[in-house]
């Protein structure tokens, strides 16, 4: 899939660092295909509220490697309160 097609959550749009790393890992991009527009809502919410570059750089990362595995949503995350 090219990475111009990757869709973005509910609320909040597709961040373009989020999405060259998904676009360059097919296994996390698979699951995030695969879940409902609002997770992927709460994985750029969760993202995005990183008040550090360095932390929105670990999030980003952290998240494609649970999208590897399969995890639908990210961990310890109350949840997107902008929805």
């Amino acid at each position: 899939m090219s990475g111009k097609n990757i869709p973005g959550g509910v609320v909040h749009d597709l961040p373009s660092d989020l999405k060259k790393a998904l676009a360059a890992d097919p296994e996390a991009l698979n699951t995030w295909q695969d879940i409902t527009p609002l997770a992927r809502n709460e994985y750029i919410c969760w993202i995005e509220s990183a008040k550090k570059a360095e932390t929105r750089t670990k999030r980003i990362a952290w998240g494609c490697e649970n999208l590897r595995e399969g995890k639908r949503r990210p961990c310890c995350w109350p949840g997107c309160p902008h929805r």
